[in-house]
């Protein structure tokens, strides 16, 4: 993945402004900063479902904006809140039954619907299987199973089965937003080890944080602050503009910029369509 001066402009402001990222193919992708500051809509355009206003990205080959629909195919997104979330009446396993049945209505080949009923099961019951072991997830671990409600789910079980049910179509890119929201510190580190367990595997991971973690491989911070690999990896860091257009660092008017980037952000996510 790669981008280059990527914005999105809303109504009353800059949802994000400047953005670049260079990330290789399986890895972990921190967008990091205060809420308000632009990260969902700069995991909802990096995923095709938001419209950038400048600047362009690269996702597994696929150029944005210009080819929003291609980079749906091979993304996935998780826990977005308002875009896509579990439903709390459901069960894990009626979550899962319905994923796998969307897949195969909507994401496979049409020829795949002539092979005995068997078969598909059995298929389907591989993705399942191979979904619920990347993210560590055991429903019979649950307190009533796999007919646990989602109301009854822990925080961090309840991240599990939402990156297991975006597993499910094999994406190249996989998005997670609020990483971290509500964890305590055992369970937060717990949600990146499954993360960088994921990009281990070869998808690239994009994770909405508001601190940075030490797992990932590249950080993109929303707040005008630097965009750098993570330690250990030796690159140098990059100069990122402030999603209001201010360089970083802030200076007189940061207070507004701040503030004009929030109304930006939540005009943005608003009026921008989501497929």
């Amino acid at each position: 993945m790669r981008a280059e001066g990527f914005g999105l402009k809303g109504p009353r402001g800059w949802a994000f402004r400047g953005v670049g990222v260079d990330a290789a193919p399986g890895s972990l992708v921190a967008l990091a900063g205060p809420s308000g500051s632009g990260r969902t809509c700069l995991l909802l355009a990096l995923t095709g479902r938001m419209k950038a206003t400048e600047g362009h990205a690269d996702v597994d080959g696929v150029r944005l904006p210009r080819k929003m629909a291609a980079v749906r195919k091979v993304s996935a997104l998780a826990h977005v809140p308002g875009v896509s979330e579990l439903d709390p009446a459901f069960t894990v396993v009626e979550h899962l039954r319905e994923a796998a049945l969307l897949r195969r209505r909507f994401g496979g080949s049409p020829l795949a619907l002539l092979r005995p009923r068997a078969e598909r099961a059995a298929e389907n019951r591989r993705r399942v299987e191979a979904a619920l072991a990347a993210v560590a997830l055991d429903p019979e671990t649950l307190p009533k199973g796999e007919r646990t409600s989602v109301r009854d789910l822990e925080r961090l079980e309840a991240l599990r089965l939402s990156v297991a049910l975006a597993l499910l179509t094999e994406p190249r890119l996989l998005a997670v937003d609020d990483a971290d929201l509500k964890l305590g510190d055992a369970d937060e580190a717990a949600a990146w080890a499954m993360l960088r367990a994921v990009a281990d595997s070869g998808v690239t991971v994009l994770a909405v944080c508001t601190e940075t973690p030490r797992e990932a491989d590249v950080v993109v911070r929303t707040d005008g602050g630097a965009q750098t690999a993570a330690a250990g990896t030796g690159a140098a860091p990059v100069e990122g503009r402030a999603p209001g257009g201010a360089a970083p660092g802030g200076g007189p008017d940061s207070d507004q910029d701040d503030d004009d980037n929030e109304e930006g952000a939540a005009d943005a996510f608003a009026e921008t369509g989501r497929a």
